[in-house]
């Protein structure tokens, strides 16, 4: 019989993982399950109370059954209620207690393959300024995380161009201190005091020297959730930009 161990051979391994990393393992291994089994699953009897011991494990296992046969079932449902939860698998109409694998679920045929959608999950689309959500989610979402960052703050770069009016030859650190410099920039806000119209410069031009300008000349890495800070940061230049766009 298909056992959950065939994906974790390794009992000890189970319990040391959180509830999302387990889940991983457990989508493997229910993505794995024959046609007629992978639409109607029920987490008890499907694979909590399939708790025996494999062959492979090796003989100190043996002697601890009685031990996994209580706390594997409950690592288990806790990796179960976290897929439930984030849409993997879902309730089977009509059919109390059974459950089936989700559109979303079935993109998963591993831990790799999870992981990169819990990524993808820490940029909420929504939320997002347009332009970023256009140009931008599609790059972050296939794991370039790189350049989703260089391009959202591309378009801020851009937007600050357009919006003011200024010449292709305005560039970078350079253009965002015109734009928003506190007594000539045509995008700065004369109805707030000077000291946080500098301060407005400030942030437009620390983040396209910080951001945009390193990846223009070198290559960069940057893990997802740094990417996420970035991206969210340069989603909130571009609104800045459109609310001043609309005073002019």
């Amino acid at each position: 019989m298909h056992s959950i161990f065939s994906v974790i051979p390794d009992p000890e391994k189970a319990l040391e993982l959180e509830p999302e990393e387990l889940a991983g393992y457990v989508m493997e291994y229910l993505n794995g399950l024959p046609d007629n089994e992978r639409w109607k699953i029920n987490p008890h009897s499907h694979f909590v109370h399939r708790i025996s011991i494999p062959q492979s494990w090796p003989p100190e296992y043996h002697s601890r059954i009685n031990e996994f046969q209580h706390t594997i079932p409950r690592a288990l449902m806790e990796a179960w209620v976290w897929l439930q939860r984030e849409g993997f698998v879902a309730p089977e109409p009509g059919q109390d207690g059974w459950f089936f694998i989700t559109r979303r679920g079935e993109r998963i045929r591993g831990t790799a393959d999870l992981e990169a959608i819990r990524k993808a999950d820490l940029l909420p689309k929504k939320i997002l300024h347009p332009v970023i959500a256009q140009k931008v989610w599609s790059l972050f979402m296939r794991g370039d995380y790189d350049t989703a960052v260089f391009q959202a703050f591309k378009e801020v770069e851009v937007a600050v161009r357009d919006a003011g009016g200024y010449a292709p030859t305005d560039l970078g650190v350079d253009l965002m201190r015109k734009a928003f410099h506190e007594d000539t920039g045509r995008l700065t806000d004369k109805s707030i005091p000077a000291a946080e119209r500098q301060s407005v410069a400030h942030l437009f031009a620390g983040a396209i020297g910080l951001y945009k300008n390193p990846q223009s000349h070198r290559h960069v890495e940057i893990g997802a959730e740094k990417a996420v800070e970035m991206i969210m940061l340069a989603s909130h230049l571009l609104r800045i930009v459109d609310e001043r766009a609309e005073k002019l």
